[in-house]
């Protein structure tokens, strides 16, 4: 028990913690729901003592004030994706996109090439031995954890204890700073604003679902989409869960014994992932429950680890797709919107799986109806996040297109079959003047 003593005697201020952060160093933040926002402000408050400092984190859901205009020399942030709390200080040049796959992220720090000084997190309290939960995201916060100089953590009394490769010994910790406080919820905004588009949605859905058997094993986020799908996946049988990330919306699935995890050649009888996303319904859900398993994202989305799950079905959305299958999920234009996420690691993982399926899924317009988001070609400046080489199916409310192993040729014309009938005319004369038809 000699680790109480030790825990003890790191324990502090959250402003007291900070001081170790000194200009131009590299600090990494816990992202997701559990953004470490004691520490963080503690940090800021800091600004006109510091210059140089680089935040560095994936998507991060609640504050993020060292991307204010004023924080401009003393904090710069580095995104390895991209969230609606960082995208204005991005596009406006006053902090920097890293495009990199998820299951890559924990590489730059293992490999040096993105050195940590400073880790800034947020976890459960210790258990009898000394062991304190990543919780509710380990993604690519562990592999910051174990390669940063320094650790700081805010030791949060709701910070639900998860299982898995999900722990840190409090040895490992320099400074702990205790809190009871609620952790960040992401409230999904309503995408479906008319009854119009929600059918939309729930018309993908079904398509989706109809390509789905029972036994895969699926990976999918959340969003109107997702949501759409598991509405029509009740009469599945023996599903399993090996995802990236997952939120509410699994839970009555898991209860109502659709998802077993029964039929899984990895990890049989377990969900895997890396984050969850989502209110406390999920955090209560998660802790201290031995059917889930957290374990970083260079494994969870490896997409040779993905392959080995029998009947992988990966479900991803998309901005736009082009006549020739290329998909473009981060940017609009030359405006950077997201980041890869894990879609090409699991989309590859899922075309290598035994019966897999990666599926594209997107409503075949935006704007009311004026736009089509299959189109004859990306916009420019867009970025292919998935190559046409990758996709197989695209799915929109009007149908599924099958791309893999299909000309150009074949490929136009299955994706024009599925655009928005307003649009058909046009993409068409485009596949014919181009030669694609």
């Amino acid at each position: 028990m000699n680790w109480i003593d030790n825990y003890k005697s790191k324990l502090t201020t959250a402003e007291e913690a900070v001081k170790c952060i000194k200009s131009n160093d590299n600090v990494f933040v816990h992202s997701g729901c559990a953004v470490p926002e004691l520490l963080i402000r503690a940090m800021v408050k800091r600004k006109d003592e510091l210059e140089n400092v680089t935040v560095a984190h994936i998507l991060t859901i609640g504050e993020a004030p060292y991307t204010a205009p004023e924080m401009e020399g003393h904090f710069r942030h580095k995104a390895f994706f991209i969230g609606s709390n960082v995208r204005k200080s991005i596009n406006e040049g006053r902090s920097d996109f890293i495009p990199i796959f998820l299951s890559e992220v924990p590489l730059l720090f293992y490999k040096g090439i993105f050195p940590i000084d400073v880790a800034l997190i947020q976890v459960s309290p210790p258990d009898e031995h000394g062991f304190c939960s990543f919780g509710i995201d380990v993604g690519t916060n562990k592999p910051a954890t174990e390669c940063a100089k320094i650790v700081i953590a805010q030791i949060n009394k709701q910070m639900p204890r998860t299982l898995g490769d999900s722990f840190i010994h409090i040895n490992k910790i320099k400074y702990c700073v205790e809190c009871d406080i609620p952790l960040n919820e992401y409230k999904q905004q309503k995408e479906a604003t008319t009854p119009k588009e929600e059918e939309v949605f729930q018309k993908i859905g079904h398509n989706i679902a109809d390509i789905i058997e029972d036994d895969s094993t699926l990976q999918m986020g959340i969003g109107a989409i997702p949501d759409a799908v598991l509405s029509f996946i009740t009469n599945k049988k023996n599903l399993g869960i090996h995802t990236e990330m997952f939120s509410d919306g699994l839970i009555k699935l898991v209860e109502d014994g659709v998802i077993t995890n029964e039929k899984k050649t990895l990890h049989k009888g377990k969900i895997v992932a890396s984050f969850v996303l989502g209110t406390k319904k999920v955090f209560d859900f998660i802790h201290d429950n031995p059917i889930i398993e957290f374990h970083p994202s260079h494994y969870v989305n490896d997409p040779f680890i993905v392959a080995k799950n029998y009947k992988m079905v990966a479900i991803n959305s998309a901005l736009q797709v082009d006549l020739t299958g290329q998909v473009c999920a981060d940017s609009i234009g030359t405006k950077l919107f997201s980041g890869f996420g894990g879609q090409l690691d699991f989309m590859r993982g899922a075309s290598k799986s035994e019966g897999g399926k990666p599926i594209i899924a997107l409503p075949s317009s935006a704007k009311n109806e004026t736009v089509s988001r299959i189109v004859p070609t990306l916009l420019p400046g867009s970025g292919v996040t998935t190559t046409r080489g990758d996709v197989h199916y695209v799915v929109t409310e009007y149908g599924v297109a099958y791309l893999y192993g299909k000309s150009v040729r074949e490929r136009a014309l299955a994706l024009i079959n599925i655009a928005h009938p307003n649009f058909r005319d046009e993409l068409t004369k485009f596949a014919k003047d181009n030669k694609y038809i």
